[in-house]
């Protein structure tokens, strides 16, 4: 057999290659090395009598070339202007490589709006919307943004407040993603709902109240305690709040890990502790509180209650989440329980140890024995609790005998959690389930739970949260807080008050102690203690010492 090399040439001894003979040679097909020939990418060296096409020595090089450049995307013209060393090989990768990175960017963002309509489980009509959202320049989405910002705070002179949302362009990364596509999607569609717009002009316009010298960038924390004035060295401000800021979640946080109610003496201590560190971050403001009191106080509140707001919560949250920012903390737990504790200790005063003393001195067992027996006496009741009767209204103002009941549920998980060592948060959940007797089975199974973490966990004989709170004071406040409720719930059905009445004296003793030197003010859940009638029970002397007017 000949060489594979000389064979096809043509027969006229020059060397010139047949058509055939190039692609036998080098892989391509006839028809390919045809039409690259006639777009000029491997033009013939000669042609037969015939007209038939014949290629140089350099052909197989070249269609090498050709080959390559083709494979890597880049186009005939650009082919052509580089054998025709009209631009250099150099300068026509770089462009084809710019090229290709805009595709690239093109396929990621279809990806992922593909993946995002799979998750979300998109409508039809919905999707051209996130797709034209998902294609919208930098300049497009800071547009969308300024112009909300600007139309809600024409007018207000917070001009720190408003760099600090104007300097959060929501621009998601090159390849979001479906997280991330999911939340600027949102993000477009509430920055369109007129409310968010008229919360941040309430925060613009309390910003332009107290806090002129606000640094920008401040805003978008979305941390209340960055919502104070600052001195004259904004930095160093600055940092003072956010230390204010994590002061308040840690103190908040741990209150409720140790159950401490925000309307209790025990709450105190933590809102001394607050005020003290919060009272410096005033220097700038128009007659700042110089010492811990009501003024003070209410000055907190008052901040705490202008910044929540939950549409620009969960603005910075998606906000942070579509630009792969970390997420600002969540204020909820931490900012109602601190609220509740400011509307509750309008004055400041002196946490009683020897309360807490006495009551930890109680015997374990009776603290176990009146919980059970409690547990027992109302459990009964609830299970006479019929489903018409779940849209009753109860003593507690606001709340129908199914919210009452989601809440004494939720008291019992939460004492249970808090002796797990993992205090739950969910207390505005529905704990009761579907089904008429949803709430028979809920409360029966939370109590059951809460009895035997209670026995098994050691909880009466240890502490809990930065003020040593003794497990067995957790466990006699839930008992007081369910025989209170349960003598609620009996007023809403008409069913008699007697509850546990082998232990409802010394539960009673037990609230004495517990909420014996808590405020009877606007704010806090226990009202102005009302006098007990003639004969009255001793769950019915508990009601009214919790502000509760027995018949």
């Amino acid at each position: 057999m000949g060489d594979p090399k000389v064979e096809g040439m043509y027969e006229d001894g020059t060397g010139l290659l047949s058509i055939g003979a190039l692609s036998r040679l080098t892989g391509v097909s006839v028809k390919t090395i045809r039409n690259w020939s006639d777009q000029d990418l491997l033009p013939p060296a000669a042609r037969t009598p015939a007209g038939y096409r014949l290629y140089g020595p350099d052909a197989p090089a070249r269609l090498e070339i050709v080959r390559s450049l083709r494979e890597l995307g880049i186009g005939t013209a650009a082919i052509r202007a580089v054998l025709h060393r009209e631009r250099s090989l150099g300068d026509t990768a770089e462009r084809w490589a710019d090229a290709l990175d805009a595709q690239i960017r093109t396929l990621r963002l279809q990806r992922s709006v593909l993946r995002t309509v799979a998750a979300r489980g998109t409508a039809a009509e919905e999707l051209p919307q996130m797709t034209r959202l998902a294609r919208l320049s930098a300049e497009e989405r800071r547009r969308i943004v300024a112009d909300v910002v600007e139309d809600a705070l024409d007018g207000v002179a917070a001009p720190a407040y408003r760099s600090g949302l104007l300097a959060a362009t929501p621009d998601p990364p090159e390849d979001p993603t479906p997280e991330q596509l999911d939340a600027w999607v949102e993000l477009a569609a509430l920055v369109r709902d007129p409310e968010l717009g008229a919360a941040l002009r309430r925060l613009a316009e309390f910003s332009a109240r107290s806090a002129p010298a606000q640094p920008a960038g401040a805003a978008d924390a979305g941390d209340p305690a960055l919502a104070d004035p600052v001195s004259a060295d904004p930095a160093a401000a600055t940092e003072a709040a956010v230390r204010v800021a994590e002061l308040m979640r840690t103190r908040a946080e741990a209150a409720v890990a140790a159950g401490i109610a925000p309307d209790s003496p025990a709450a105190e201590p933590a809102l001394a502790e607050l005020i003290a560190a919060w009272i410096p971050t005033q220097a700038a403001t128009p007659d700042p509180p110089a010492a811990d009191g009501p003024a003070a106080r209410t000055r907190l509140l008052e901040q705490l209650e202008t910044v929540a707001e939950p549409l620009v919560e969960r603005y910075w949250q998606l906000l942070c989440t579509a630009t792969g920012r970390p997420a600002p903390p969540r204020w909820g737990t931490a900012g109602t329980w601190t609220a509740a504790a400011l509307r509750a200790h309008r004055t400041p005063s002196e946490l009683d140890r020897s309360a807490i003393e006495r009551l930890a001195d109680t015997d374990p067992e009776r603290v176990l024995a009146g919980y059970a027996q409690v547990a027992r006496d109302v459990g009964a009741l609830v299970a006479a609790v019929r489903p018409d009767d779940l849209r009753l209204p109860t003593p507690c103002a606001g709340w129908t005998v199914r919210e009452l009941l989601n809440h004494m549920v939720w008291e019992n998980l939460m004492a249970t959690s808090i002796a797990a060592g993992a205090p739950r948060g969910d207390h505005t959940a529905d704990h009761l389930g579907d089904g008429p007797d949803g709430h028979i089975a809920a409360f029966e199974e939370s109590a059951r739970t809460a009895l035997a973490v209670f026995t098994g966990s050691g909880m009466l004989h240890r502490t809990f949260g930065p003020y040593e709170a003794p497990g067995g004071l957790l466990v006699q406040q839930v008992t007081v807080e369910l025989l209170a409720h349960g003598w609620d719930l009996a007023r809403s059905v008409g069913a008699p008050t007697d509850l546990a009445p082998e232990v409802a004296a010394e539960v009673l003793e037990a609230a004495r102690l517990i909420y014996g030197a808590a405020p009877r003010t606007e704010g806090s859940s226990i009202a102005p203690e009302r006098p007990a009638p003639p004969g009255a029970t001793a769950a019915d002397r508990l009601a009214a010492y919790l502000g509760r007017l027995p018949d």
